[in-house]
């Protein structure tokens, strides 16, 4: 059927004690609204609607890319009067999904099931059971088990307190009936707002049969209010991708100490250490090994890599059977060919690392292609930068570069060249040929070393 999703997020969230508005909080590195449209999206909608208010400008300009409709609620009078706002623009043909923004672990299975339990009567509610149910609106039933009301925890007496069935909030109602009932809600409650859970009642007194759902998990429902709860969906999200990534052949150290961002396609025998941060879109072929503490962004890490400790790597393309780290920066724009070594405190901006090329010390290579079986010693650097432009470096094959080695770009060091070690190189050198810029050793003998005064640090 005709489906528009009306997505709520004009609340502040004032128990997160922060200037961004509520759902602008992350979650796996997305912000808590982007989860809940990016749900609504794989329902098919044919138009989605966010309500928005607080820092408006803001969180609009954070989500630019979204397709949706944005309605501007100017003063918060509750559920029912934020709804109010979009009904007028939403087809009569449509049913309407009402969805919350601060609601991030939604599935798109439980909201395509309580969609479909709309087809017959033109209304479906998803509540859920809870052990401790405070703080949620109660759902009164008859005998016969059919809904008779929802009522507020604050307007609740002490039998309705006890009930254990509470409403989410979410809820999907034909165009027509809910635009009828929405004109009906007062104030007249504790709260002293018009709420959404008030057409409930007048469905009942009307014959209007409301059909309910529950959710597979109640970590489904919960909303985020503070960063206490922020953190508790953070962990059990993570907790889940960790899950089947491990029921994929995927081995990680400590299910608990690890955190995926975005999206994870793994091959077979991968292990994974703990603390590993992957964001992104990341793809690992089989056999590989990434060690503790990394952070590993937007890359391909080819079959049999081994990253060691402490490494990061953005936007970058790892060979077969790289070794990289421990402590080394892949940069964006890096692609590194099959068995190549990049080592401890190395960095790699925007290169081409050819074959079996290695650069295993405390060196750095930007903007260069560097070309195979090349050996780049310790403390070497790639001069790139003149202040204004970048500049390249073009390393053949088999080209040995010694020790605190200093590369001024633009400049072409042929095949099977050689540059001793502390020399400064700043024009081309040819294949085959030794570079050197040494200065002579001078030593002075007796030289009068300093010494400390007593009593001094």
């Amino acid at each position: 059927m005709p489906l528009s999703a009306v997505i709520l997020a004009a609340g502040k969230g004032k128990r997160m004690r922060s200037s961004l508005p509520k759902v602008m909080h992350t979650l796996a590195g997305k912000t808590l609204l982007a989860h809940v449209y990016d749900t609504a999206n794989l329902l098919s909608c044919d138009d989605i609607y966010i309500v928005y208010g607080h820092e408006g400008d803001q969180l609009r300009a954070a989500h630019g890319a979204f397709n949706a409709h944005w309605v501007r609620q100017e003063r918060q009078l509750g559920t029912g009067h934020a709804v109010l706002q979009a009904i007028d623009s939403i087809t009569a043909s449509h049913h309407v999904i009402v969805l919350y923004g601060d609601v991030p672990l939604i599935t798109v299975h439980t909201l395509t099931t309580l969609v479909e339990q709309a087809a017959d009567t033109g209304f479906s509610l998803l509540t859920a059971h809870l052990d401790d149910p405070a703080g949620y609106g109660r759902i009164v039933r008859d005998d016969a088990g059919n809904i008779l009301r929802i009522v507020e925890e604050r307007d609740a007496n002490e039998p309705e307190k006890r009930l254990r069935e509470i409403n989410t909030g979410m809820m999907v109602v034909r165009v027509g009936m809910l635009k009828k009932w929405l004109g009906m809600l007062t104030d007249d409650n504790a709260q002293q707002e018009y709420l959404l859970t008030d057409i409930v009642g007048h469905a009942v007194s009307e014959g209007v049969g409301v059909n309910t759902v529950q959710p597979a998990s109640v970590m489904e429902i919960k909303g985020v209010n503070d960063r206490v709860q922020l953190a508790e969906l953070e962990r059990h999200y993570q907790l889940v991708q960790a899950r089947q990534l491990m029921s994929q052949g995927v081995t990680l150290a400590d299910p608990a100490r690890f955190d995926l961002r975005g999206a994870l396609e793994a091959g077979e025998d991968v292990f994974i250490d703990i603390n590993v941060v992957i964001e992104g879109e990341v793809s690992i072929g089989n056999q590989v090994s990434i060690g503790p503490n990394c952070v590993i962004r937007d890359t391909r890490i080819g079959d049999g890599a081994n990253i060691l400790a402490n490494c990061v790597i953005d936007n970058a393309d790892i060979g077969a059977r790289n070794r990289i780290g421990p402590f080394a920066r892949i940069r964006p724009g890096s692609s590194l060919d099959e068995d190549v070594h990049i080592g401890n405190f190395v960095e790699i901006k925007q290169s081409e690392i050819g074959k079996s090329s290695k650069a295993n010390h405390l060196s750095y290579i930007g903007d260069s292609e560097v070309g195979e079986r090349v050996n780049v010693g310790a403390g070497t650097i790639t001069c790139n930068y003149d202040g204004v432009e970048k500049h390249k470096t073009i390393i053949g094959n088999d080209v040995f570069i010694g020790s605190n080695t200093e590369i001024i770009a633009p400049l072409k060091i042929n095949d099977g060249a050689t540059i001793a070690a502390g020399a400064t190189i700043s024009r081309d050198v040819e294949s085959g040929a030794l570079s050197m810029s040494k200065r002579e050793t001078k030593v002075v003998k007796d030289w009068p070393r300093g010494r400390k005064k007593k009593g001094s640090e």
